[in-house]
């Protein structure tokens, strides 16, 4: 029997990566950058106001908001207008206001020594300008502004290559493409992109009593439910799902389905061809087109399960247990790391937590659980606390109901039997709902 650690090593270094291509902005986000996006222009392109206000040379606001001078008098003498504001004990400054200045402008205006001109944000900074008063600090008038404030060179501009130089990288390869990420390359004027793909991956459901779900099921037969819910646990880790739904049993039609999907996908996962005779005759019929081999491993649910490399690209194709609780576990242990390192995550693992278990907890020793948790937070401690979910104490009922209520798995090492409350144990998260 293979250990976790050894056939989830075994998995993940057989990822497939996909080919990069090249992608709309609007498109790219979560997805792993294939090129250096190197900047040719300035951003900004030009001096802009960082804030609603007025543009002024800074050193005619030099005094405002200073303390009122003891002789009064020698106010006469400044190149502007500086008075006492009353009841203050603070000087101000009145500048007039000889324009206003929109983003999106391309009137060029021209700032005189003594005047202010009312700008926005992101409106091109006035010649001679060097300051933008913010509306905060002053009266607000369009003739004739009263500032209170005094403001240095450069303060609320943004000056020409303030966020990116020519020749700096705005993206590098390797990042993941965020909202940010998307923003910066809009603002440095890149519509395409070049980026991994997200990756493929087919999902197929093999079993001769599974009927699709708009069919009505007859005697001994059941509604395929793993295509559906593998399917969905791709796409919610982040790749590109084609659900092939039911395969036809016959070796040859079933060869043809799997080999089709070897050339158009990453990652392939067989469903419900775990054990017993279908086991047989899916590893039998598949030979040709690769290993596939199916064993134990040390986990449980899902210590049967199968994996090999399959058709002319050698692609990672998983065999997975019919029953659906076990499929989705082991899917969520096996075949999710997979796609995030596809993705190029740097943490493809779940966020794991250590938390305190508020009833005993059994499970089978010589093999690790993965059992079904309701995580919660003490409000008073902030300490995690986890119970099973399940019919049985050790969380084994096979019951789909009992998954979906889960919001994570319980680890338990495969030397441990028996967990009793209060006893601490590792927790890895599962997907938020709502």
């Amino acid at each position: 029997m293979r250990s976790v650690e050894d056939h989830l090593s075994l998995v993940t270094a057989s990822v497939v990566a996909p080919r990069p291509i090249q992608v709309a902005i609007s498109e790219a986000q979560g997805l792993l950058c294939a090129e250096e996006v190197v900047t040719t222009d300035p951003l900004p392109g030009f001096d802009q106001a960082a804030i609603d206000g007025y543009a002024v040379r800074a050193v005619d606001v030099a005094l405002a908001g200073a303390d009122e001078p003891d002789d009064t008098a020698d106010l006469d003498d400044e190149p502007v207008d500086v008075s006492v504001l009353e009841g203050s004990g603070r000087l101000v400054v009145r500048l007039p206001v000889v324009g206003d200045v929109e983003p999106g402008s391309r009137t060029p205006t021209r700032l005189q020594p003594g005047q202010a001109v009312r700008v926005e944000t992101g409106a091109p900074l006035p010649t001679l300008a060097d300051a933008v008063v913010p509306h905060r600090w002053t009266d607000g008038d369009d003739d004739r502004v009263m500032i209170g404030h005094s403001v240095e060179s450069g303060d609320y501009v943004r000056r020409v290559g303030d966020d990116v130089q020519p020749g700096d990288v705005a993206v590098r390869t390797g990042t993941v493409i965020g909202a940010a990420q998307v923003g910066l390359l809009a603002a440095v004027g890149r519509a395409r992109v070049l980026v991994h793909p997200r990756p493929r991956v087919a999902v197929i459901a093999v079993g001769s009593e599974l009927v699709d779900i708009d069919r009505d099921p007859g005697p001994g037969q059941v509604f395929d439910v793993n295509s559906y819910a593998l399917a969905a646990a791709a796409r919610d880790a982040g790749a590109e799902v084609h659900r092939v739904g039911i395969a036809d049993r016959d070796p040859d039609r079933l060869r043809e389905v799997v080999e089709a999907q070897t050339i158009r996908a990453e990652i392939v996962v067989i469903c419900g061809a775990v054990g017993g005779a279908a086991s047989r005759m899916v590893t039998e019929t598949l030979a040709g087109l690769g290993d596939l081999e199916v064993g134990r491993v040390g986990m449980h649910p899902g210590s049967v399960q199968g994996f090999g490399r399959l058709g002319r690209d050698e692609i990672p194709t998983f065999l997975l247990p019919s029953n659906p609780v076990s499929a989705l576990v082991t899917f969520e242990v096996m075949v999710r790391p997979l796609i995030r390192i596809a993705l190029g995550k740097r943490q493809p693992m779940r966020r794991t937590v250590t938390a305190r278990s508020i009833g005993p907890i059994a499970s089978v020793e010589g093999r690790r659980g993965f059992l079904r948790g309701q995580l919660m937070r003490d409000e008073r401690s902030g300490e995690y606390l986890v119970q099973v979910i399940g019919e049985s104490e050790s969380g084994t009922s096979h019951l789909l109901a009992e998954l979906a209520e889960a919001n994570c798995l319980i680890v338990i090492p495969e030397d441990v039997e028996d967990v009793n409350t209060g006893d601490r144990v590792e927790v890895s998260f599962l997907a938020e709902r709502g």
